[in-house]
């Protein structure tokens, strides 16, 4: 739906709606079950819409305030909030995390091209920043590699995580060694997970309560949450992935859902949300730190964390994980990739574009060149079975006339 005269605001109404019909299309070719998209620019909304089922067999619709799990759109959330102590000169980003876990000293890393896991060397502390930066050593169980199948072994998977607390999965995390040295690679991992511990240490409280306390109440995002309200269960989507001749599989479902009752508070993935209330999120972060009067973080504080904190782009610091977002002329700031040269990610966009995605293929970025921002939610993993963030991204450029 068209909304606010979007050629004032820059659009064409007409290419505007040919989104719908992409929409439209992955859902007939059973690509994705349902999915939804908010594009707001200059403060106020431009377009919405959504189509097909947020549950398949109970024929349950994809809607406004339908919730969703988003995953490592968690990520930027986290961020936020630790870059908030920092603002209040409790440590630096160049803090190692054993200040606060202790169990993090004297850290061991895999030797290079080394072929079991018990070939290691000495090696530094990972600090914050490497931590916030995916620079730390660590990984995810889906990665390929020795310490992702380390993981694996120890339970610390995506859905196995949810049997642990934060505390558990972390001091299980410290006795693993790191994949390289901390600062000498990038490798997407549970990062950010470790600074939720970190957090919660320096607060002295739950993760959830931290959330709650210093972004959900002050933005007045009241659907977000590490779990799901038995009252708005019904409004849960139910997560798919694809199988082979255009079919979906069910993957969780609202009945059996860990989302109910998880012990794990996930700094990394963790949040279920609608798309409304991700969207403040997102217009805090593109009016730099601010969302209708009220000041989440510092607007210095915020064009620091959208800086490229990489020696160059992605790519040049050999990944050989999964990512959310293309790697050549794609740079990291704190939380978030951010656009380096839109010419090398083959993707339209501009120099600064911030955000990141989910393993449900949700995505969110924020244009600071258009001072835009745009949510897109679905619920298919993983979120590399399809090219629907490049496409989008192409669409909405390809809808804007000024």
């Amino acid at each position: 739906m068209v909304v606010n005269s979007t050629e004032k605001l820059g659009f064409d109404p007409d290419r505007l709606n040919k989104i719908t019909d992409w929409m439209q299309r992955y859902v007939d070719e059973k690509k994705f079950p349902g999915s939804s998209l908010l594009i707001n620019r200059n403060g106020s909304e431009v377009f919405y819409s959504d189509v097909g089922s947020r549950d398949i067999s109970d024929g349950l619709p994809f809607e406004r305030d339908t919730i969703v799990r988003i995953y490592s759109m968690t990520k930027l959330i986290t961020s936020v909030i630790l870059m908030k102590l920092v603002e209040k000169g409790l440590f630096s980003l160049e803090t190692p995390v054993s200040e606060f876990i202790p169990s993090f000293k004297n850290m061991r890393s895999l030797v290079p091209n080394a072929k079991s896991i018990d070939q290691t060397e000495t090696c530094d502390t990972p600090t914050l920043h490497h931590l916030l930066t995916h620079t730390s050593g660590l990984s995810y169980s889906f990665n390929p590699g020795l310490l992702a199948g380390e993981m694996e072994r120890a339970g610390l998977t995506m859905g196995e995580m949810f049997n642990f607390t934060l505390k558990d999965a972390v001091t299980e995390l410290s006795k693993l060694p790191l994949s390289f040295k901390p600062g000498s690679r990038w490798e997407y991992s549970v990062s950010t997970d470790l600074l939720g511990r970190v957090i919660e240490i320096v607060s002295g409280k739950t993760l959830d309560k931290v959330f709650r306390e210093e972004i959900f109440d002050p933005l007045g995002m009241e659907e977000t949450s590490f779990k799901i309200d038995p009252k708005s269960i019904d409004r849960f989507a139910s997560l798919y992935s694809p199988l082979e001749g255009n079919s979906l599989a069910l993957v969780d479902h609202r009945d059996t859902t860990p989302y109910r009752k998880p012990l794990l508070f996930s700094g990394g993935g963790g949040l279920v949300s609608t798309i409304d209330d991700y969207m403040k999120f997102g217009e805090m972060i593109c009016a730099g730190g601010i969302y209708k009067n009220t000041r989440i973080i510092s607007s210095k504080t915020l064009n620091f964390m959208r800086l490229n904190h990489l020696r160059g782009d992605i790519a040049s610091l050999g990944p050989e994980s999964f990512a959310e977002q293309p790697m050549d002329g794609m740079g990291f700031g704190l939380g978030g990739a951010v656009v380096l040269n839109p010419g090398l990610t083959r993707i339209p966009g501009n120099v600064g574009d911030f955000g990141w995605g989910g393993m449900a293929s949700t995505f969110f970025w924020t244009d600071p060149v258009n001072n835009m921002s745009v949510v897109f939610f679905t619920q298919l993993s993983p979120s590399s079975s399809y090219s629907n963030r490049a496409e989008l991204k192409a669409l909405v450029h390809g809808a804007m006339i000024n």
